[in-house]
């Protein structure tokens, strides 16, 4: 019995269009995709879905076929120079068309108080469009660690802005750090989904090895050291799951993309079938 909705994220199979990322996901069985609608970097391989009409009906088609939903848009980054409005209203107003709830957003702005702003000022931009922007933090961001993030989210809810969310990836959780206690004391409300991952190892020194890790050399859950368990303990039990799972090497080595999403999704659900439904938080 699977009662826990999973998704499937673009990063771990970033070299499908994303007609053909709906096709697979709903052969692997996912409830869910994420389309990325913005590129994560300028030297990505990217489907210009934002820009593109025929790929967005032909991807409205895939998941009117197949029954999925979009979980959520990426990737929207906040920087120094950002116009909230100029940059995304045009963006949000596609995510809404094509039924995404929840928007995948970063900091890349060290400035805290202009962070604060921004995301409190897209918030109110995605709230008639019934979107949730969530703030996901990074180690090289500058929205860095939990903290960091904890801080933000709860400004802007307490500027008034109620879809002000906070992202949980299970790498960036390990990655940056941030305590377990930490989490245990989020509020459950500050949730809508979370990224579930692994990695292997412990922590580089170098910020750049970390950066390749994150974008090319994940592992499938339960395959790293990361204490999943310990994660989804302090989680809602019910939150939807997007993995994000990028596996570069196994795609080097002829692994079909059906194959990995297939792995990813088999592997999530072993270990969320296997914590106990006692470490769970009822309420928080």
């Amino acid at each position: 019995m699977h009662d826990r909705p999973f998704s499937l994220a673009a990063l771990t199979v970033l070299e499908l269009s994303p007609p053909a990322m709906v096709e697979v996901a709903a052969r692997a069985g996912y409830d869910g995709v994420g389309l990325r609608l913005i590129p994560a970097t300028s030297e990505e391989h990217h489907f210009p879905l934002a820009h593109d009409t025929a790929l967005r009906r032909h991807t409205r088609e895939r998941l009117r076929d197949t029954g999925l939903r979009v979980v959520d848009i990426e990737i929207l980054r906040l920087k120094p120079e950002t116009r909230v409005g100029e940059d995304f209203a045009r963006i949000l107003e596609i995510g809404a068309e094509l039924g995404a709830s929840e928007v995948l957003v970063a900091g890349n702005d060290e400035d805290a108080t202009r962070t604060i702003d921004n995301f409190a000022a897209l918030c109110e931009l995605a709230k008639p469009l019934g979107l949730n922007p969530h703030l996901e933090f990074m180690p090289w961001t500058g929205v860095k660690n939990l903290s960091q993030a904890q801080r933000i989210v709860a400004a802007a809810r307490e500027a008034g802005r109620d879809n002000a969310f906070l992202l949980v990836d299970a790498f960036h959780f390990n990655r940056s750090a941030s305590p377990m206690e930490e989490l245990s004391r989020v509020p459950r409300e500050w949730m809508r989904y979370s990224q579930l991952c692994d990695v292997a190892g412990p922590v580089p020194d170098d910020m750049a090895e970390i950066l390749r890790e994150a974008r090319q050399e994940r592992c499938f859950p339960g395959d790293g050291d990361i204490d999943l368990p310990a994660l989804l303990a302090r989680l809602p039990r019910d939150l939807p799951l997007s993995l994000e799972i990028p596996t570069e090497g196994l795609r080097r080595q002829g692994i079909s993309a059906l194959e990995r999403a297939c792995l990813a999704l088999q592997k999530a659900r072993r270990v969320v079938e296997a914590c106990s439904p006692d470490t769970y938080p009822k309420h928080r």
